[in-house]
């Protein structure tokens, strides 16, 4: 039995070609008397398909963070509108997610309208939320890399690594606990 590897939209590198690519159907072939097809390919719209073994899904171990937590890029079934109404969409059909757990639940979506609205710009930000802990880690190696030397280190690079030591700071910073104001005297319960 052949289970399915890849999602459709999913950004894939093709060994045999070198190059990276989304997927765009995944073809299953079912036989007679089975449950679960027999064998799956993908169409990456580059001529031919490819089997699971011949696609490499993007490095997600760059995608860690500090915690060891992967956030990934996924794309979910619109329930709102058909692929045929949506078609100035980038990916027809489907709106994408960031998944910050392990189980792929919990994270970032967005309201159906606000997609609609401006389908390009969510893409984006999807794309930059799921890049968040690898930019978090380039962030950290610039500071301990300027903090190693830092009479070494040109001035704009020194400024570079104290933006970033900040952004830092805001980052990590805990807030403070809102403090409840006290119920009035006079106040009805």
């Amino acid at each position: 039995m052949a289970k399915t590897v890849f999602q459709k939209n999913q950004r894939v590198w093709v060994e045999a070609v070198g190059a990276w690519a989304n997927v765009e159907k995944i073809v299953a072939i079912w036989a007679k008397g089975f449950d679960e097809p027999v064998r799956v390919t993908y169409d990456v719209g580059l001529g031919r398909e490819f089997f699971g073994h011949e696609l490499k899904p993007e490095d997600q171990a760059a995608g860690l963070n500090e915690d060891g937590e992967r956030w990934r890029l996924l794309r979910a079934k619109n329930k709102w509108q058909q692929p045929a109404d949506c078609a100035h969409h980038p990916f027809p059909g489907t709106y994408p997610i960031v998944v910050t757990d392990p189980n792929d639940w919990g994270g970032w979506r967005t309201p159906g309208a606000e997609y609609d609205r401006d389908p390009h710009r969510i893409e984006r930000q999807a794309r930059l939320i799921a890049s968040t802990p690898r930019l978090q880690a380039l962030a950290r190696q610039l500071i301990d890399l300027v903090a190693e030397s830092p009479e070494d280190a040109p001035p704009a690079v020194l400024e570079l690594a104290r933006q970033a030591a900040a952004i830092e700071r805001f980052v990590n910073e805990l807030p403070a606990a809102a403090e409840m104001p006290e119920a009035s005297e006079g106040a009805v319960a």
